[in-house]
């Protein structure tokens, strides 16, 4: 069941504030690390790639919330902070900062009710959970899936593809590389709960198959 609050308690104007709130969070934690931060030598650890993550992750959100029937608000709001705490904190903790953050700013930038601000904050936290989603709220639900959903597809393929000259690869593995991108999202097709989730998973795993097949033939299939 999603949560039911009959009118938005988010403005147009306050949620561009938030935004731009994330995005200069994002690069300042960037900006006060030595050497460029942590981890930055690959491109989605940077303020750059983590901000488009975070707008990727709200706008697909929305769309499962609309479509399951979730509450829409507290799905965005809480994609938008779900990874604010990324690029300055360690994976295992950086859910639960990121809603320290969400719920600091939320208390302090507008009157907004209490149970808003829980839920919003509840969702950031539990977005790394790795058990069965239908053991969480539909909100945080429709949030995990989004975020899935992001790291599959053409924009996985894209940053797999990135990834072969850290790997000290060519372009010949190329078709290998896109493959994990297609066994990741079979994997995580098994978590998805929704039908809304499953239906887009399906159309991008369909893509990355075509980007896998035109490399084997164009690429791959090239005797040296």
């Amino acid at each position: 069941m999603g949560v039911e609050i009959r009118e938005s308690p988010v403005s147009d104007a306050e949620y561009a504030d938030m935004e731009e709130f994330v995005r200069d969070y994002l690069a300042a934690s960037v900006a006060t690390e030595e050497e460029g931060g942590r981890m930055r030598w690959y491109p989605w650890h940077s303020a750059e790639y983590r901000f488009n993550h975070i707008r990727n992750v709200v706008e697909l959100s929305g769309e499962i919330a609309r479509a399951e029937g979730a509450n829409q608000d507290i799905t965005q709001v809480a994609a938008l902070f779900h990874d604010i705490a990324k690029l300055e904190v360690d994976q295992d903790i950086h859910a639960e900062e990121g809603a320290r953050i969400a719920r600091e700013y939320l208390l302090t930038q507008a009157d907004y009710p209490q149970s808003f601000v829980d839920e919003v904050c509840r969702s950031v936290e539990d977005h790394s959970y790795q058990g069965d989603l239908t053991d969480l709220r539909l909100e945080t639900q429709c949030l995990i899936e989004a975020d899935i959903l992001d790291k599959i597809g053409a924009n996985g393929a894209a940053l797999l593809l990135l990834r072969t000259g850290y790997e000290s690869r060519s372009h010949l593995d190329a078709a290998e590389m896109v493959g994990r991108v297609l066994e990741r999202g079979e994997e995580a097709r098994t978590r998805m709960r929704s039908q809304t989730s499953k239906d887009m998973i399906d159309k991008r795993l369909k893509r990355v198959r075509w980007i896998q097949e035109w490399l084997e033939d164009e690429v791959v299939g090239i005797e040296l």
